[in-house]
């Protein structure tokens, strides 16, 4: 039925229906458009299409265990993926080559490929006992960050000093002395514009950090120690700490089992002959513990026999050791009392006669103290009588009786004649 045959009002209604129902169309379109819009944006933000990638590779002798899309760890987080895995040509000096991005950011806001630094930076590949394997890069020790989101400029000595705001600048590049080494690190900032100018040559490789940008713009080149442009043809090539396979490992170590297997049979026979002459051992000892058995009887009555006060000295001196030891000690103790007393008796003698002897010597100095002349007297005395003698001695009577001794015998010593002079003379 046409249009220009339905009733004014069924017209009516019917143009309301088309126009919600093409309201409908409208907002079913636009839900439609953002949800595969929400759901691209989800997608391109878990690949990490919204992220700076870094971009490495390394060689490795065996991709077992490894995938495209595999994750990549760094510090025990995901950073990143696999990119590819390609095996290299016949007669080059690498067997597999790998491809993969850094292109995670942590909590704090700083992209992981930070922490991957020239020096200290290497990629070991890690496997499960099931032959799984996967990419961990260390973190880096030294040297400096791979890449950089700073542009590197190339700059004359005049226009370097020439930069009014130096503390924005910084080197991008290491300066070398004659004898080639460092004393210039990249990273030194224009302050130190008298250091870089003395071991500068023409140009100078720096960067502007007030410039930054979000996306990598430099690499460093190990060989000339410097940053260079990043066009995605100087992708930086990381070291590798390569392990064996688990089946590898698992294959060794039973080869090594199966070449030790003979010595441990060896050390089997060798520790059957021990135990066998450990019984023989035991055995015998079983037989000298029953010979010794008598010995050992004949110590216990030994040891119950000298059980008690007093055991000891009957089990040796007899029964009538007691008695005879205490007789032997009264005694003793008598002889002690008489030697006691009589030494005290000698004592006071020995005391009396010193006693004596002291009254005499005082008697005899006091004696030589009242006479003065009493030592010359004497010594004059002494002296006639010598000349007395030696008159006897030249007498033709007597002077036979006065022969001289021979050598052999020993010598009378004469008298002293010249004796000095005491008071009085």
């Amino acid at each position: 039925m046409a249009l220009q045959d339905l009733t004014p009002q069924l017209r009516t209604r019917l143009t309301k229906m088309e126009r919600a129902v093409g309201w409908f169309v409208f907002l079913a379109t636009v839900l439609l458009l953002f949800g595969f819009g929400y759901y691209l944006y989800h997608a391109a933000e878990r690949k990490g299409w919204f992220l700076v990638s870094a971009k490495f590779y390394t060689y490795v002798n065996s991709a077992a265990g490894l995938n495209n899309g595999d994750p990549v760890q760094l510090m025990g987080f995901q950073v990143g993926r696999i990119t590819d895995i390609t095996a290299m040509p016949p007669r080059t000096g690498h067997n597999v080559k790998i491809d993969f991005v850094v292109n995670q950011i942590n909590q704090g806001g700083t992209p992981y490929y930070s922490y991957i630094w020239s020096e200290g930076s290497v990629v070991k590949l890690n496997s499960d006992f099931l032959g799984k394997r996967g990419l961990e890069i260390s973190r880096g020790t030294g040297g400096f960050g791979i890449y950089a989101t700073l542009k590197p400029q190339i700059l004359t000595i005049e226009e370097a000093k020439a930069k009014t705001d130096p503390q924005y600048w910084r080197m991008a590049q290491d300066l070398f002395d004659e004898n080639s080494n460092v004393v210039v690190r990249a990273w030194t900032s224009f302050t130190n514009m008298a250091l870089i100018t003395k071991w500068a040559t023409t140009n100078i490789v720096a960067f502007d950090i007030s410039a930054r940008q979000r996306h990598i713009l430099a690499v460093w080149n190990n060989a000339e120690q410097r940053y260079e442009d990043f066009d995605e043809t100087n992708i930086y090539e990381l070291p590798v700490a390569e392990t064996p396979a688990v089946s590898d490992q698992l294959q060794a170590m039973v080869l090594q089992i199966k070449q030790a297997l003979p010595n441990v049979l060896m050390l089997t026979n060798k520790l059957y002959e021990v135990l066998d002459n450990a019984a023989k051992a035991t055995s015998n000892l079983n037989v000298t513990v029953a010979a010794t058995q008598p010995l050992v009887k004949n110590f216990a009555d030994i040891s119950g026999d000298l059980h008690g006060p007093g055991a000891l000295g009957t089990w040796v001196l007899g029964t009538n050791s007691t008695s005879k030891l205490e007789d032997a000690l009264a005694n003793a103790n008598t002889l002690l009392v008489n030697v006691n007393t009589n030494l005290d008796t000698l004592t006071d003698q020995v005391s009396l006669t010193l006693i004596n002897l002291a009254n005499i010597t005082s008697n005899l100095n006091a004696q030589v103290q009242a006479n003065s002349n009493m030592l010359w007297g004497i010594s004059k005395t002494v002296t006639d009588s010598d000349d007395f003698i030696q008159g006897l001695k030249r007498h033709w009577l007597l002077r036979s009786a006065f022969k001289k001794k021979s050598k052999d015998e020993p010598g009378v010593k004469p008298v002293l004649k010249n004796l000095p002079p005491t008071k009085g003379e």
